[in-house]
Formats: C-alpha cells, sequence, structure tokens
C-alpha cells in the first residue's frame, strides 16, 4: 500500500451543504506566496479526520474575498470565547 496521508492546513472558504453530496473548499497559503485551493467532498472514504484547528468571527457565508488578500489583511478574526 503507497497511499500516504497528506495534511492540507488552510483556511475553510465555503461549505456546501447537502446529505451525500456536501463539499467544502480549503485555501492554504503554499512556499513563495502561492495560494492553493482544494475542494472536498465531505463524506469521502479518502479523507481519514477532518480537524478544527481554530474557529474565527466572519459576517459571510463565502470567504471569496480572502483571495484578493496578502498577508496580515487575509487573517480572520479569532472568535472571542465567553
Amino acid at each position: 500500500n503507497k497511499e500516504r496521508v497528506q495534511i492540507f492546513q488552510g483556511i475553510v472558504l465555503k461549505r456546501k451543504r447537502g446529505k451525500m453530496d456536501a463539499s467544502f473548499t480549503v485555501r492554504k497559503i503554499s512556499h513563495g506566496a502561492v495560494g492553493v485551493e482544494k475542494t472536498f467532498a465531505l463524506h469521502s472514504p479518502r479523507i481519514e479526520t477532518i480537524e478544527v484547528v481554530s474557529e474565527g468571527r466572519v459576517r459571510r457565508s463565502r470567504l471569496y474575498y480572502l483571495r484578493d488578500r496578502r498577508g496580515k489583511a487575509a487573517r480572520i478574526r479569532e472568535r472571542g470565547r465567553v
């Protein structure tokens, strides 16, 4: 078996809700400030685990505006703990 686990960590830009066709798109900034986006099927047998590292506070459901931002402008404010 030559399959290896690859970690893809980034910001979730969108979620497509549904029963079996649910999916989500993740954007990460790779080496050299190149943005890489991947869309994953939520119920795919190839996905081993999904881990939420941190949650942020946003006022939109689709975060496409982050594609045009660079550096600190592309950050999302942390959600305040009560």
